[in-house]
């Protein structure tokens, strides 16, 4: 009878086994359903409610179809929930969400993961990093999501892959070494079974690359380097010496991606050291795009926005992928914003990038023209930095946009860019000196980047601006100005709305889409520089973003407190905020 009753006990508690297995899957407490596996097809074409990449979609839009938050009720728009992160200085990353599950990056690489709809914490993820790692910026610009896996790259140069439901660290793999001045701040790119992510580091002198893990295993599959080697294409337009192993070529922003060609587009950063004397050439692929081949790493072709840069104009973001009428072609595009100032329209095929139109979109003085064929520009010599030359030029070494990413808007036809305008700066370049491995190795001072700002005549009205440009027309349509700069990232969304933030004044706000009116504003208890999102739960709309000033704003900041003279102080201090209607 013992025996009988013992088997019965057994039988009994396996039959509740799956149910176990089921509520394991579910974070207790929420009302979170099992978690919803990301795949390639998802990631192609993604849910209206989710928003499961960096910019949304793999075209770097910054676009959400969701408008039951629109310009005729965002007047109402509440805060749901905040969170504070407690990390202070720069929070940069958007909040990703897949079908209720939120998950935010902060400084020091923080993964935190909440129920979406109550701002609830699943769990926290925190990579320790060395004590003596210098971070030149630390902050974090977002996840990726694959299968039942969160990936995120770090600043001491690691890859990290994470069960989504538990946070429970599943791999990790070093992409670089860290001691030579390598790091990641980027959100992955996951495509076809991999995770893409590029390195920074190009102020060390560290030679960049684009690399490839798999997204089960974290094995490297592929590695592109974005400074050629003597041999390989582009390496003709460098020196014949040494000078391309410390050639910079950062990648610190997520490249778009052409799921039907399987080519993803990248944004490079330029050349190390600064001054373009040390290293006469083109110096490819410095203030780039390039295309590479998911599958392969192979290059598929490029556009250099500008050759042998001395100005600090990385050209990291990637181009958003916007298919573009003209002449009556629908033309398959790369949209990019340039930090040189010119708003670049270039055509993309699975196989080259060619060049189509460029024009400015701030004051520029250092373009004497653009080669209407190749898109090379020609420059005005007094203006180009040099070893012991003094130079000004517009717009700043910040750029006419830095990386904060436009947003594009399929209903109204319209780009977004958050732009600094009549922004100029003065430079003197000195010797980089010897090459260390992790030493800084700029050829400008310290002291010159920090106060470089010079202001134009008209920067006295406005810096700061959110343009709205018809591509089919190359006009402008409208334009909202800020008598301070603008470092805010923009969404914009099927309601007919921009949401942007980016001033000293702590506000985040929204604009009606088609004509650029002011329909909604809130000050945060810190200045908006994160990435804004849009999601729905259970039917209701929130648009997400986090406030925490830091890093370059806080930087940009202070140099122009060293000119003006003024001081200005904005508090510090991560908080993610949700809203939606009252």
């Amino acid at each position: 009878m013992m025996k009988k009753n013992r088997i019965t006990s057994l039988l009994a508690m396996a039959a509740f086994l799956p149910v176990a297995v089921i509520a394991a899957e579910t974070p207790a407490g929420t009302d979170l359903k099992p978690y919803t596996p990301v795949t390639d097809q998802r990631l192609s074409k993604p849910e209206p409610q989710n928003w499961l990449m960096y910019r949304a979609n793999y075209e770097s839009w910054g676009y959400s179809p969701l408008k039951k938050i629109n310009t005729d009720n965002v007047k109402n728009l509440k805060l749901a929930w905040s969170y504070a992160t407690g990390m202070l200085d720069g929070h940069q990353s958007p909040p990703i969400v897949n079908n209720g599950y939120m998950y935010v990056t902060t400084p020091n690489n923080q993964v935190i993961a909440f129920e979406a709809k109550s701002g609830k914490e699943i769990w926290r993820y925190k990579k320790q990093i060395p004590e003596e790692l210098q971070q030149l910026h630390p902050t974090n610009r977002g996840v990726a999501l694959y299968g039942d896996k969160v990936f995120i790259a770090t600043t001491d140069a690691f890859v990290v892959a994470l069960d989504a439901v538990t946070g429970k660290e599943l791999w990790k793999t070093a992409s670089a070494d860290w001691k030579a001045g390598y790091y990641s701040t980027l959100a992955p790119l996951a495509a076809e079974g991999k995770i893409m992510i590029g390195v920074s580091g190009g102020e060390y002198g560290i030679r960049g690359f684009i690399a490839a893990y798999d997204a089960d295993t974290g094995k490297e599959v592929w590695k592109r380097h974005t400074i050629p080697a003597p041999g390989e294409t582009g390496s003709e337009t460098w020196p014949k010496d040494d000078s391309w192993k410390t050639g910079g070529g950062s990648v610190w922003v997520t490249g778009s991606y052409d799921s039907n060609t399987k080519v993803s587009y990248w944004g490079i950063g330029n050349a190390a050291s600064w001054m373009p004397d040390t290293r006469p050439g083109d110096n490819l692929f410095s203030s780039s795009v390039m295309g590479i081949d998911v599958n392969t790493g192979e290059l598929k072709g490029h556009h250099q926005y500008h050759y042998g840069d001395g100005w600090d104009w990385d050209e990291v973001s990637a181009p958003l992928l916007i298919d573009i009428e003209r002449n009556g072609k629908k033309v398959k595009s790369l949209v990019h914003a340039g930090r040189d100032g010119y708003l670049w329209w270039l055509e993309r095929d699975k196989d080259k990038i060619d060049f189509v139109d460029a024009w400015p979109f701030v004051l520029q003085n250092v373009f004497t023209g653009i080669d209407k064929k190749t898109g090379r520009p020609s420059y005005n010599p007094t203006r180009v930095p040099a070893t012991g030359k003094t130079v000004n030029f517009c717009p700043s070494l910040w750029g006419g946009k830095d990386w904060t990413p436009e947003a594009y808007n399929p209903n109204t036809g319209l780009l977004y860019v958050p732009a600094n305008n009549n922004l100029c700066a003065e430079i003197t370049g000195i010797s980089a000196g010897k090459y260390k491995p992790g030493q800084l190795f700029i050829g400008v001072s310290l002291d010159n980047i920090l106060t470089h700002v010079r202001l134009d005549e008209a920067a006295k009205k406005n810096i700061g601006e959110v343009q709205a440009w018809d591509m089919k027309t190359g006009k402008k349509v409208w334009t909202h100005t800020y008598p301070q700069m603008n470092w805010g990232p923009l969404l914009t969304t099927g309601g007919n709305l921009v949401f942007g933030g980016g001033t000293n004044d702590r506000k985040f706000r929204a604009f009606d889409a088609r004509n650029g009116k002011l329909l909604w504003e809130q000050a945060m208890s810190s200045g908006v520089i994160g990435v804004p999102t849009s999601f729905e739960v259970d039917g209701v709309q929130y648009i997400a973003v986090q406030s925490g000033w830091g890093i370059d704003a806080a930087r940009m900041q202070g140099a122009f407190d060293a000119v003006m003279p003024t001081k200005t102080l904005v508090p510090q201090g991560g908080v993610v905020n949700v809203f939606r209607l009252e």
